[in-house]
């Protein structure tokens, strides 16, 4: 397990991959993401929370059934078992930060695209 330590707004804003996972702990993960411009994460639910941070862009969060604007300076705080789902409404990428509390993801995953992450196609990077 090894430390993270960077400029995480500038990491994100920086960052092209659907998600890169940046911190595995035992007890959270550190996650970058970039939606691209009408893309979505797709809707799910985790048994963990999930607190996410908007660094750029604008887009919707809709948790369970509540559809709510989500932009650069917003906090999301997701309690563990709501449907939730992030759906960019931009015309550029969406930059966003996010911890899952548990880890919800491998340990160094990247996924490059929303539908490699829907297909669970994936690269681990040491």
């Amino acid at each position: 397990m090894k430390p993270y330590h960077g400029e995480l707004k500038e990491d994100t804003k920086e960052n092209a991959d659907f998600q890169r996972v940046l911190f595995t702990g035992f007890d959270s993960q550190l996650v970058i993401m970039a939606i691209q411009a009408q893309e979505e994460t797709g809707e799910e639910v985790h048994d963990g929370d999930q607190i996410l941070y908007a660094v750029d862009g604008e887009a919707e969060a809709i948790v369970d059934g509540r559809e709510m604007s989500f932009e650069k300076g917003d906090v999301l705080a997701i309690p563990a078992g709501s449907r939730h789902n992030i759906r960019n409404t931009g015309d550029c990428p969406f930059k966003l930060f996010t911890v899952y509390a548990p880890p919800q993801l491998a340990a160094g995953l990247v996924q490059r695209t929303a539908p490699e992450a829907w297909g669970r196609i994936a690269v681990t990077v040491p």
